[in-house]
């Protein structure tokens, strides 16, 4: 598994994507899949956020949370679009940020995409590190498009 910088190094074709999708509205807007303890799959509505090197979020006590500090395993797929079907993808595990100075950074860099908040929103949220195993990108030519084109990454 890698970190968004380091895929990002490898592939920029796909990091590019991958950030036009997840940033289409704005800020960051996704959805996470998880799975229950029970092992059934669960989907959330997720605000992934991005520097230069990590893909991330801050996580609200909730069953999500939960999925994640028990089975790290995660799907993140890109909002939806207005013109067409495009998608991106990835697949891996959460690593929790734990490191005060790692976790500020991210704060700001969280906080400057989102100035109506301040660093109360985050003070009972978990920061997560989003590690990549997989990536997928589809590329259509709109609503129905019979000939999605896919792209698939794996690490290593």
């Amino acid at each position: 598994m890698v970190s968004w910088g380091e895929f990002e190094r490898e592939r920029p074709d796909l990091a590019a994507a991958g950030r036009a999708l997840f940033y289409q509205w704005g800020v960051g807007l996704g959805f996470l899949a998880t799975t229950t303890s029970q092992g059934a799959p669960r989907l959330h509505p997720i605000c992934p956020s991005l520097t230069d090197e990590t893909l991330y979020a801050f996580i609200i006590p909730s069953p999500k949370l939960n999925d994640l500090l028990r089975d790290a395993r995660y799907a993140l797929h890109s909002d939806l679009t207005a013109e067409n079907e495009d998608a991106f993808y990835v697949t891996g595990q959460v690593r929790v940020v734990d490191d005060p100075a790692r976790r500020a950074t991210l704060e700001q860099a969280y906080l400057a995409e989102r100035p109506d908040m301040d660093l109360r929103h985050l003070e009972n949220q978990t920061a997560v590190e989003f590690l990549i195993e997989r990536c997928l990108v589809t590329r259509t030519a709109g609503h129905g498009d019979l000939d999605p084109q896919h792209t698939v990454w794996r690490a290593g």
